[in-house]
Formats: structure tokens, sequence, C-alpha cells
């Protein structure tokens, strides 16, 4: 018997702020409900990209990501959770459940960090080659630190050199396949919309010459020749391994990591393609020399201005309440 619960006062606003978590193709695979007092996190059936991420690896990275957010929505209003990853075995579109601890303030970085979500994007224009400092990087490692995942920064244009090459080869296999090509596609907007990629939003298109893969959302082309970017700082995020609870902490280190990117004044985007081709996932762990599972590869600069993806309501991602006390 909980001593305290949340209510449906307290889940709608705290549901607005989990929205705002990335998604592949910004798909949204999350639903959120009240039972029984607590605040149940789901994977939404109707989803999945079935082409693009047949195991749900980024499905579950997303739903840690939104988890990552439920929690500092429910911390700043003053009751904090406590967090059951996958609470019941048998149920497995259950990815986590939330459970009210003892009301208290709002930490500094939980402040700072929930402030920073409605800012942070994914931001797939050119970054401007100022280097991110040594402090921010600092911060960045320990965001990813601080829920049980590591962030790799790969120094030194050797080193970017072989990840980018890993992440191109990746690219080269998934472009072969017109169904991840066709889904691509199916979740490209170009006009209104609360879902996908919106067109504008895409960055410019790929050129031969470019050092980092990019997706096909973007329909404007740069200047002939010109560089995307020569040096950018790439970093990947892993795990302790790849299980589903793996991801969903991969999943909440993601946002932090993110989030503290937004604080930073510093912009990203992220690279899921040498994670969705297991043979390059695999080269790129070997590259890195380290314990563990990859789960995504993400570049960070100073970027341009730009604005948030679109979302669906709260209303629309939240299940009927099954009880309410």
């Amino acid at each position: 018997m909980l001593t305290t619960t949340f209510s449906m006062a307290q889940l709608y606003p705290a549901v607005a702020t989990a929205v705002r978590a990335p998604s592949l193709h910004n798909s949204q695979p999350w639903r959120f409900r009240l039972a029984d007092g607590a605040i149940e996190l789901r994977l939404d059936p109707d989803r999945m990209l079935d082409a693009c991420d047949p195991t749900m690896w980024a499905a579950r990275i997303s739903c840690g990501a939104a988890l990552f957010n439920l929690r500092l929505a429910l911390a700043v209003a003053g009751t904090p959770a406590r967090v059951q990853l996958r609470p019941e075995p048998t149920d497995p579109a259950l990815m986590a459940r939330l459970v009210p601890l003892a009301p208290r303030a709002a930490t500094p970085t939980e402040s700072r960090l929930h402030a920073a979500i409605p800012r942070r994007y994914s931001n797939r224009l050119p970054f401007r080659p100022d280097p991110v400092p040594a402090a921010a990087r600092h911060r960045l490692i320990e965001a990813a630190r601080a829920e049980g995942g590591w962030l790799e920064l790969v120094i030194g244009s050797t080193a970017v050199g072989a990840v980018a090459e890993i992440a191109m080869s990746a690219n080269r296999v998934l472009d072969r396949d017109p169904a991840y090509q066709a889904e691509i596609a199916r979740w490209t907007r170009h006009g209104p919309a609360s879902d996908g990629v919106p067109a504008a939003a895409g960055g410019p298109v790929a050129e031969p010459h470019d050092l980092l893969p990019q997706r096909p959302f973007g329909d404007w082309h740069r200047a002939p020749g010109r560089d995307f970017e020569t040096e950018p700082l790439v970093a990947v995020l892993g795990a302790a391994g790849n299980t589903v609870g793996d991801q969903l902490t991969a999943g909440q280190a993601l946002q932090r990591v993110l989030l503290t990117v937004t604080d930073a004044g510093l912009a990203a985007s992220m690279l899921s393609q040498p994670i969705e081709v297991p043979q390059a996932r695999e080269q790129l762990r070997l590259a890195l020399g380290r314990f563990g599972s990859p789960q995504m590869v993400i570049r960070i600069g100073y970027g341009q201005p730009g604005q948030p993806t679109p979302r669906r309501d709260p209303a629309d991602v939240i299940d009927t309440v099954l009880e309410e006390t």
C-alpha cells in the first residue's frame, strides 16, 4: 500500500514534459497511465518501426529518455519518484513504474535540466568550428555516468575518421533496403503534423564528401563543394550491456547528456546508423576498446538556431486511469 499516490492532476503536466524526449524519426513510441497511484510508462505497439527498428532497440531508448524527463518533471513539481524498471516480466510492454517518494524541493541540477527540456532538439544543421570547452566535455561524461551509462569522446582526426567510416558503412547498408527508405519517407513531414520529422528540420541533403551520414529528411542543397563539418566533436554513448534494462538505462543517460548539452549552450544530433547494423555496432565497440555496448553516436557543437520537432498532445498518449485515489 502506497502512503502517497500520484493523481491525474500530476500525471498530465509530467507527461507533457516526458513527450519532449527524442525518438527515432520522432515516432514517439510511448504511452502513460495511472495504476494504483503509480505512473506506468509503456511501449506503444502501434508506433513501432518495423523496417528501421525491428528489435525495438530504438523504441526502448526513447522510452528511457521519456522516463528521464518524467522523473525531472515530478521532482521539480515537488514529488520525486522511485523508478522500477520492467517491474512485470510477464508484461513486456511495461517499461517502468514510478512510485511517489516523500515530497522534497528539486535540486539545482534537476531544475537546470528541467528548464532545458523545451529548448532541446536535434540540430541537423552544420555546427560552427568553435571547439567544445574542456569543462563542458567533462560535464557530458559525468552526465552519462550519473545515469549508469558511459560516454566516450572520440578525440583526434584518426579516431573520428574511423568512427565516421563505420557510420558511413552502416548507412550504405541501410540505404540498400527499400523498406527502410520507405519508412523514413513515411515519417518525413512536409506540412503541419504532431509527429515525424519536418523536412525543414532535416538539414541539408547529404553530399559524397561529407564526413558523417545524414538522414534524407531535408530537401535543400548546400553550395557545391562546401563541407558539412571537417572536425566535429563525436561522442559514443553506451551501457554495460544490451538487454532491455540496459537500453532503458542508456535512454535515461542519453537524455541527461542531451539536456546537459543544451544547458551548456551547445547543440547535438544523433547518428543511430552504426547502432542499427549489428556488425557496425561491434566494429564500433572494438574501435573504442570499451567494455559494454554502444547505444548511440552523438554529434556535438555550437549550432545555428532552430526549433523543436512537434509532439502529440499529452491526452493522446495517456490511457484510461485504472484507479485513482
